[in-house]
């Protein structure tokens, strides 16, 4: 009886499952600094990749190229924050002024009142406070943030300094009595990367492309507020196929208080066309390899993954449950070698 215990305990896929059961206990141990965790991961992740691209066009040392991307990087950033920081609170507050404007006072367009009638009889502006007291207590715990923020900027840098050392220390483990552990730690790292990073990678540079066509469009129709329009559509932009349509229900009403139907009309044609090109250029060069989810089970899973883990769950779902089909074999993310002739 021992014996069949300890060979069921030495099969692979036994042990695998073990180790990752005993890895996502100590993620949720550490689930108070599960902020501090996915910002390092992610800024080392982007930082990472940022250096090599420029370290592949530009002969240049390694480290020597990490610190001058994290001094320029950090540089633009301090700079958008003291110039630019309280021009966008500035157009934020007159745009949740607009937006409470075109909510309390009674439109000419009935129809526009009878969706204002149902907003109110379903409670939908319940959600709504709900939402902006989020927000209120973001800026009020903005010290703790920066700090979460700041501290990931320093590990990501320290690692990204020492990341040759860092892997020849922890490929010492192979040789170890934890050699087990790492194997497996090592097989659902490659895994992690390769799925979450990438999928990260892909989203971010899709909101950054949707933030940059959408601020232009916006600034062709003569849109005040660009500026907290533009951060407004990046944010929802990280949020897979749902973030433009998200984005589309504020700019419409913005629309319509500055311009009337026809400037929703615009509106509208102007978010089909991002969406567009989100769908038919940028999601088949960044995503194909890597997501491969219907429409209706992405929805599902924002969903589920927005009620159990708010905002982050927005953002990380999608790539958190592809990095469980790659492990479970669902999908397979590997490239696939090519056959000779």
């Amino acid at each position: 009886m021992e014996n069949l215990l300890v060979h069921f305990f030495q099969k692979k896929g036994v042990r695998r499952t073990l180790i990752f059961v005993l890895v996502a206990l100590i993620l949720y141990l550490l689930r108070s600094m599960m902020d501090l965790i996915l910002l390092t991961f992610i800024f080392t992740y982007l930082m990472n990749r940022l250096e090599k691209i420029v370290t592949n066009r530009v002969p240049l040392n390694r480290r020597f190229t990490v610190l001058v991307l994290y001094i320029v990087i950090v540089g633009a950033l301090i700079f958008g924050i003291v110039k630019y920081l309280p021009i966008l609170i500035n157009e934020i507050t007159q745009l949740v002024m607009q937006l409470s404007d075109f909510y309390t006072k009674p439109q000419q367009n009935q129809i526009l009142n009878t969706i204002v009638k149902t907003i109110q009889e379903k409670r939908i502006i319940d959600y709504m406070q709900q939402g902006v007291s989020i927000l209120l207590n973001y800026f009020t715990s903005i010290s703790k943030v920066s700090l979460q923020v700041l501290l990931s900027i320093i590990l990501s840098l320290f690692f990204l300094l020492e990341k040759d050392r860092i892997v020849r220390f922890t490929k010492q483990f192979k040789t170890s009595k934890l050699s087990a552990f790492y194997d497996e730690i090592a097989y659902f790292g490659i895994k992690f990367v390769s799925t979450f990073g990438k999928v990260i990678e892909a989203q971010f540079i899709i909101a950054l492309v949707n933030s940059l066509l959408s601020t232009i469009g916006l600034w062709i129709l003569g849109f005040p507020q660009l500026l907290g329009l533009a951060i407004m559509i990046f944010a929802l932009g990280l949020i897979p196929v749902a973030g433009v349509i998200i984005s589309l229900v504020p700019l419409c009403v913005i629309a319509y208080s500055i311009g009337g139907g026809i400037k929703v009309l615009y509106v509208v044609i102007l978010i089909a066309i991002v969406h567009a090109v989100e769908t038919y250029l940028l999601n088949p060069k960044l995503m194909s390899s890597k997501v491969n989810l219907p429409v209706f089970y992405t929805f599902l899973i924002l969903i589920f993954c927005e009620h159990f883990f708010g905002v982050w769950g927005l953002i990380l779902g999608i790539p958190i449950v592809v990095f469980f089909l790659d492990v479970l074999e669902v999908t397979d993310h590997s490239p696939k070698p090519k056959r000779k002739r």
